[in-house]
């Protein structure tokens, strides 16, 4: 279902964000995510200087090298367009993610490690996405080499995944506690 028509307006500021999945020939997966972000009208920064619409308030990018168990084994960020000179210094500390498992705790793990002055609000924000791409990459290619999902990693995660719900229930039986379950 399409939004409902909006009022007469005009796009002030864009944020472009593009994610995808790659599988690599030694097996592992990369993860790679482009924040852009444009204003639609001429743009004093605060440091000095001024941006003409359409030019790149931010520019920034992060890639995950992932295993087939959703293991970072090696994260590269960049930072080509920033609001401030010093900006890009941080984009080593998300290297500080590499060793982590996407899964359950991962998100409030993985923040802790980039939080504050210690990372990037804008690199900070594609994490979560990240890891639901890294998901959606690597999670349908292992039930196709044999290797079915535990859904342990999906479980209460959405509403579709409720762990009293219907697909739950159809598919992982021993994580489902529904009134089914408690009944028998």
């Amino acid at each position: 279902m399409p939004l409902a028509d909006a009022e007469p307006r005009a796009p002030v500021h864009t944020r472009r964000i593009t994610l995808v999945g790659y599988r690599r020939e030694d097996g592992n997966f990369d993860i790679e995510a482009n924040l852009v972000d444009t204003k639609s009208y001429d743009f004093s920064l605060n440091a000095g200087g001024t941006l003409a619409a359409g030019q790149h308030v931010h520019g920034m990018a992060m890639r995950w090298t992932v295993n087939m168990d959703f293991e970072i084994l090696a994260v590269e960020a960049a930072m080509d367009d920033t609001p401030y000179g010093i900006c890009p210094q941080i984009a080593p500390n998300f290297e500080r993610l590499a060793g982590l498992r996407i899964g359950r705790g991962f998100l409030r793990e993985a923040a802790g490690r980039v939080a504050g002055p210690a990372g990037c609000v804008h690199l900070r924000e594609l994490i979560q996405q990240m890891a639901t791409v890294a998901f959606q990459t690597i999670s349908p290619l292992k039930r196709s080499f044999g290797t079915p999902s535990s859904g342990r990693g999906l479980v209460d995660t959405c509403y579709a995944h409720a762990a009293d719900g219907e697909l739950v229930r159809q598919r992982w039986p021993d994580l489902y506690t529904g009134a089914e379950k408690a009944e028998g």
